[in-house]
């Protein structure tokens, strides 16, 4: 039975790409038995699939996912790209600690791409956050000291856009972030023949437009290939998957000195032995990101008594 992988997915098809043919693609039904099992394929998964004799096909068989996320729902993505822009919509830091805590508890490598810096004055000195007062260079040291790879990019003058490239080849890749960041734009410009639909961001509301509907995996040129999927914007995530206890292992600072904690379970409150209290004290921990951390886990405790 041939082999491929699910590209995109739409109004009930999964169009596969077969592994032996990378210029084909088939459409393809799900097969029943799928959902009596309560299972959608997703956009990357790897399937075995039968061609009918109309050259449409069904997707028999999913082998055993990598990873799978499930906003965007995409399968057995091995590395994040987070797409926020430094202004028109102002850096969000808020909402960027949201998505790594997502990305790390998926399992995801995270490159932290920030976007419009042609529209920034020259030097970085101004503040570029909506809520804190924090400068680009400051936001590119604070992340890059937690270990993040921070690549600051612009479409207009191509700022960054070679160092992205080289850090998709060979891996399948989701491009994620808030609305109107210009992830379209940015895959453009990275890869001139797609031509993907932008839009303007709407002043009146201060966030852009959705323009990418629905999650598709795009192939890479070049010897080591690769893909990439361009997905829906969204500026809300929720906590529905994880436990309070698990929130500090997605902040990778602080997950290697839980184990260290006086309690186990502890939640870096007010706790006797905590380490991550007394990393906090020594300047070890940035303030916003333990400000973050204290709001996610409200968001879960709240979450909890409303279930």
């Amino acid at each position: 039975m041939p082999e491929g992988i699910i590209v995109k997915a739409l109004s009930g098809f999964y169009y596969v790409r077969p592994v032996d043919d990378e210029d084909t693609l088939i459409q393809c039904r799900a097969r029943g038995i799928f959902k009596k099992k309560g299972v959608t394929p997703l956009v990357g998964d790897r399937v075995q699939f039968a061609v009918t004799e109309n050259g449409e096909g069904t997707v028999d068989e999913i082998e055993p996912r990598s990873t799978e996320l499930i906003r965007p729902p995409v399968a057995n993505v091995d590395q994040a790209v987070l797409a926020f822009s430094l202004t028109e919509p102002a850096l969000n830091l808020q909402l960027l600690d949201k998505f790594l805590v997502h990305t790390s508890n998926s399992g995801l490598d995270t490159i932290i791409c920030l976007t419009k810096r042609d529209l920034l004055p020259e030097g970085g000195e101004d503040d570029v956050t909506a809520h804190e007062e924090i400068s680009l260079d400051e936001v590119k040291r604070l992340y890059e000291r937690i270990g993040y790879t921070v690549i600051v990019t612009s479409t207009n003058t191509k700022e960054g856009l070679e160092q992205v490239r080289a850090r998709l080849e060979g891996r399948i890749s989701v491009f994620s972030g808030q609305s109107g960041v210009g992830k379209s734009s940015l895959l453009n410009a990275i890869m001139p023949e797609l031509t993907l639909q932008t839009n303007e961001i709407s002043m009146k509301l201060g966030r852009g437009k959705h323009t990418t509907r629905h999650v598709e995996l795009i192939s890479l040129d070049g010897e080591q290939g690769g893909f990439v999927a361009d997905t829906p914007g969204f500026s809300q995530l929720d906590f529905l998957h994880m436990e309070a206890d698990e929130l500090s292992s997605c902040f990778i600072e602080m997950k290697p000195l839980s184990a260290g904690c006086k309690f186990r379970g502890c939640l870096h409150q007010s706790e006797p032995g905590c380490q991550v209290l007394a990393a906090l004290e020594r300047g070890e921990i940035a303030q916003t990101r333990y400000k973050h951390y204290l709001i996610f886990l409200q968001e879960m405790k709240e979450r909890k008594r409303r279930y």
